[in-house]
């Protein structure tokens, strides 16, 4: 596999990303549950983000603000089950859009050459899923990919 794979089913509530990269799940999982870390990787790459709070641990929260000319996008959850290395469940809530949370279940596979990220979330509604592909979400889980991977060449 190269590069990220989105995968959002017409007429489903569904979207998946996958992708793999030249690391230990531990590298992996260093990089996404470090509060330091996220302003590095989560997120477009034109987008100012500040992290207000991000406890990745199983009954955690968090809550972070991207922002650029027009305006703030704050999105916050619960960190639900957090298995280090291996596992994170947990709520993703846009605050523009208020009552749509979503639930993702992310899971880190060692394979031969490094490990694969597999992210399966579940949004309220088809509705409420269209709504978040047409905000441009492809373009910032491929950037967040992508940054994901350049910190963790910076990190071997």
């Amino acid at each position: 596999m190269t590069g990220t794979v989105i995968n959002a089913p017409a007429g489903t509530p569904f979207v998946e990303v996958t992708r793999e990269f030249a690391a230990t799940p531990a590298q992996l999982f260093k990089i996404v549950s470090d509060r330091d870390l996220v302003t590095e990787w989560l997120g477009p790459r034109e987008l100012d983000a500040t992290v207000e709070e991000y406890d990745a641990r199983t009954g955690g929260a968090y809550r972070y603000i991207h922002r650029d000319e027009a305006g703030e996008y704050a999105f916050r959850g619960v960190f639900h089950t957090v298995e280090p290395d291996k596992l994170i469940i947990q709520t993703f809530e846009f605050e523009g859009a208020p009552g749509q949370v979503c639930i993702e279940k992310m899971t880190l596979e060692p394979t031969a050459t490094g490990v694969r990220f597999h992210q399966q979330s579940v949004f309220p509604s088809v509705e409420s899923r269209d709504q978040f592909i047409e905000s441009g979400m492809e373009h910032g889980i491929n950037d967040s990919m992508d940054r994901l991977a350049e910190l963790l060449a910076k990190e071997s």
